[in-house]
């Protein structure tokens, strides 16, 4: 569990930059204590994508942590990598001195 710094999240969702909700979005998280993991195992990203659900919870199946935990499509409860080249990049922003065994 860690407190992102507002500059800690500018930088994890840069790819982000341009868009409207960016500054919202990093504000909000650097607003409270958030929980870092990494998860691994076959298809890690699929199944943990559908665990969270559709990105905008009112649009989210019964059941996933956007649906029951979600306030709205920028405050979403959750965020997990889409693909594995976005795994990797967030990875190292948080664990950049941890050799991960897998």
């Amino acid at each position: 569990m860690m407190q992102f710094s507002k500059s800690t999240a500018d930088g994890f969702y840069a790819v982000h930059k341009a868009r409207p909700f960016f500054d919202s979005l990093c504000t909000f998280m650097s607003s409270g204590p958030v929980v870092v993991l990494v998860l691994q195992g076959d298809n890690a990203i699929k199944k943990n994508r559908d665990l969270m659900g559709a990105t905008d919870p009112a649009k989210a199946e019964a059941g996933t942590i956007r649906k029951a935990h979600g306030a709205n499509i920028e405050f979403n409860a959750v965020h997990g990598s889409d693909s594995p080249e976005t795994a990797k990049f967030e990875i190292a922003y948080f664990f950049p001195q941890t050799d991960l065994v897998g």
